[in-house]
């Protein structure tokens, strides 16, 4: 699911500290709700690995027929082991978003590591007098499952002031993967929408934020999104905002600070970046790219670092969760990790290393232990894009997507130190 580069950036080269765009006339700010969506028998991590999978395939056009095959196979194979549903990923944000005029609701998934937007999966697409056909058909493959269908034009309504007319959306004829959501609100660079059309591989299909900003509806091509932690043991609640045209700074606190898009290979195809990983006094790993990215579920590192930050943690693989797991008494001792993105450091705390106590039955786990959301990018992995920083780390900080000026921003919020794990 995502965009396109090459050679890696010095990281205290490229930082710049941005004033955040007030824009109160043109920012739509919308809540969407996080729905813990696990098959019993998963594991976090394998369902995560099946979306890296397909993630180093990137765009439709970056694969020969028989990558695709591979992970076709590989997506195949996941869902045999994990039940037909078990693609899905074990955490899912969704939003409402309308379709038509006047407009049918649905339930999307907000996604950054893809940018078609579809619907059609669970309820039905309903025409309107908006409504046209191109005659195209779209197929995407994601991690999370697949979708074929026709391409249509329509009003895309986003909020209460977001009313987008023409956009491309892909109508689902078939579709699996996405039982309970109907589709996907794609938040990514344009690129990884090159080749989706399977009968026009080299046309790109502009995105919801570049056809708002284009219709004079936001004032920037920018996204802000604001994420918070598990707090229930149900794992769905509606903690989430997306601020389209600019960065809302009631969601973060202190300095909004920008860095440019990898410019490395594969990770620029999607909302791609470079860090520098330490765990107390100790650096993972330096100066690699990788990517942000709100599909999945977990932080991803290299192998290399992942074996060092067991050495030390003293953490032990959990047969049972595929998690990383401490004693509390292990805990107890756990250390900060430092993210450095762009020269500027991001605490993880130990609370924010470990996956909520109160889902810990919930992923086949114990309440005897503490289970770790940094996992190893494994076999997965591949020089230019060496980690992920998933959904767990975004919890922590505020994220800013600027598609015109290539760059992202990162912020403190008040879940950065929260102890709500």
């Amino acid at each position: 699911m995502l965009s396109r580069l090459s050679g890696y950036l010095l990281l205290g080269a490229l930082a710049a500290t941005a004033t955040p765009l007030v824009r109160d006339k043109s920012l739509v700010t919308v809540p969407f709700t996080r729905k813990f969506n696990f098959t019993s028998g998963s594991k976090l991590v394998d369902m995560d690995r099946v979306r890296i999978t397909n993630l180093m395939c990137g765009c439709n056009n970056r694969c020969s027929s028989n990558e695709k095959s591979l992970v076709a196979e590989k997506l195949s194979a996941a869902a045999t082991v994990f039940n037909t549903d078990a693609t899905n990923g074990a955490v899912e944000y969704t939003m409402t978003v309308g379709v038509g005029s006047p407009a049918t609701d649905y339930t999307l998934i907000v996604d950054t590591g893809s940018s078609n937007t579809w619907v059609g999966a669970n309820q039905a697409y309903v025409q309107t007098t908006s409504s046209t056909s191109t005659g195209q058909t779209v197929e995407v493959t994601y991690g999370s499952g697949e979708f074929q269908g026709t391409e249509y034009t329509d009003t895309v309504t986003i909020g209460n002031g977001l009313a987008i007319t023409s956009q491309s959306i892909g109508v689902a004829s078939s579709s699996t993967g996405f039982d309970g959501v109907d589709g996907i609100l794609g938040l990514g660079p344009e690129d990884l929408t090159c080749g989706t059309l399977t009968t026009d591989e080299n046309a790109c299909i502009p995105t919801v934020v570049q056809n708002a900003y284009s219709q004079g509806l936001i004032s920037a091509e920018e996204i802000g999104i604001s994420f918070a932690p598990i707090t229930g043991s149900s794992g769905s609640d509606t903690n989430g905002v997306i601020t389209f045209g600019g960065a809302d700074s009631s969601y973060y606190t202190g300095t909004l600070t920008y860095t440019d898009i990898t410019s490395t290979e594969p990770a620029d195809y999607y909302v791609g970046i470079t860090q520098t990983v330490s765990y107390g006094g100790t650096t993972l790993f330096s100066n690699e790219a990788g990517i942000v990215d709100t599909g999945t579920t977990l932080i991803y590192i290299p192998t290399i670092a992942y074996d060092l930050y067991v050495l030390a943690t003293g953490a032990t693989l959990d047969e049972n969760t595929g998690l990383l797991r401490l004693t509390t008494s292990q805990y107890d001792s756990l250390q900060d990790m430092t993210f450095t993105i762009g020269g500027v450091d991001y605490t993880f705390t130990a609370n924010a290393q470990i996956w909520p106590r109160s889902l810990n039955t919930a992923i086949g786990g114990t309440a005897d232990y503490i289970y770790l959301v940094v996992s190893d990018m494994g076999s997965s992995g591949e020089t230019g894009l060496e980690f992920i920083n998933g959904m767990t780390w975004l919890e922590r900080y505020y994220f800013v997507y600027d598609t015109a000026a290539s760059q992202v921003g990162f912020a403190t919020t008040e879940y950065t130190d929260a102890t709500t794990n």
